[in-house]
């Protein structure tokens, strides 16, 4: 990578600009940006606001304005890595980020006509577990209550600690069979009804996708999505029967982590491609089910509507968000991106939150909100 602006930064470095022939072209405006998200999350960071960060990046209009790596302990889904020193070519967790990658790969494969559209019936598409499919209620499920994640599964991922046995996601990891595992599940909430967090859905599609194209969801996903983006190394988790894990095993380098919610503001397209339908952007991105107030959730992302609950077009942001801190935040109406990755796998649910809430509201978004 070439020509790069560094602005010291407290021991730490924002690189500014990164891309060669992006530094003769910047504007006053893109610096003044810069400078400001460097300064106020520098303020953050020593009033105790923002705290585990390992990277942040912000790009407006396609070129990237800040590139931010620190020094902090680590972990790969659970083994700890120790302390790392991020950096462009280091790779990070997603964590459940992972799910709005695989949402997306979803909609290629829809439109290759490999996996089945969203109004299909569930459980014709596993006929394997033909026994669960004449259980009370479960023929009223479909793709789009997977998709959704209102399948009205008993299922808890969030009240339970990562890493307890009682958890659904570990739960579904230790299973035999980890699909069977989902699909047995009880309903408690009628399908389509209420929003529970549920990485078995992910699991589902992922299955679904390998079935349907013969791809494993690694190599799948490679193939449309990464290789057409220019994506340098990634790795994704394998559980114990060394199947891929969908909803949370994605590793990925933070930039090209950028290049989604970029490619999210073409419409799907880079480079002049096509790569994502956009007719399939606007449907992931389209709100589905209320999670809390103005935060919904459309196809395996969350979506942002205004306070008022009246409708947004585009909406005020769309998100992929993974625990211990990873956010991918598209905010259409500013063309604008921010990639966020934090070690702060231990900490409470509140705590994430509040630290990206600082780096979102009191750091990043700022610069813009005032400039337009």
């Amino acid at each position: 990578m070439g020509g790069l602006v560094v602005i010291s930064l407290d021991r730490r470095h924002v690189l500014v600009g990164l891309g060669a022939g992006l530094i003769a072209a910047r504007s006053a405006h893109a610096q003044s940006v810069s400078a400001d998200i460097a300064q106020r999350l520098s303020e953050a960071e020593q009033a105790g606001r923002v705290f585990g960060l390992h990277a942040l990046l912000v790009s407006q209009g396609g070129k990237l304005l800040v590139e931010h790596y620190e020094k902090g302990n680590d972990e790969a889904r659970g083994r700890p890595l120790g302390e790392v020193a991020f950096a462009p070519n280091v790779l990070h967790d997603l964590r459940s980020v992972s799910k709005s990658i695989v949402g997306l790969a979803y909609g290629i494969a829809l439109a290759e006509g490999k996996v089945p559209p969203p109004e299909a019936k569930l459980y014709e598409q596993f006929p394997e577990y033909s026994d669960l499919a004449s259980q009370p209620g479960r023929d009223r499920l479909t793709i789009h209550n997977v998709l959704s994640m209102t399948l009205g599964f008993e299922w808890d991922e969030i009240s339970i600690p990562y890493g307890s046995p009682a958890n659904s996601e570990n739960a579904m990891d230790d299973a035999p069979d980890r699909f069977r595992f989902i699909l047995e599940r009880p309903i408690v909430s009628e399908p389509g009804a209420r929003w529970i967090y549920c990485g078995g859905a992910t699991a589902l599609l992922g299955r679904l996708i390998a079935k349907g194209t013969g791809d494993e969801l690694p190599a799948y996903c490679k193939r449309v999505l990464f290789d057409p983006l220019q994506f340098g190394a990634f790795e994704w988790h394998r559980d114990q029967h060394g199947d891929p894990i969908a909803a949370s095993g994605l590793r990925l380098l933070p930039p090209d982590l950028l290049k989604v919610g970029q490619m999210m503001l073409a419409g799907g397209a880079w480079n002049g491609r096509q790569i994502v339908p956009a007719e399939w952007v606007k449907r992931v991105a389209t709100a589905t089910v209320t999670i809390d107030g103005d935060f919904k959730y459309g196809y395996h992302w969350y979506v942002g509507v205004r306070p008022d609950g009246a409708p947004s077009d585009p909406p005020r942001f769309i998100a992929g968000i993974g625990w211990g801190g990873q956010r991918l935040h598209v905010v259409p109406g500013r063309d604008v991106v921010v990639v966020i990755h934090c070690g702060n796998y231990g900490r409470a649910n509140r705590e994430q939150r509040g630290v990206i809430n600082a780096v979102l509201t009191e750091v990043v978004l700022p610069s813009f909100v005032s400039r337009m």
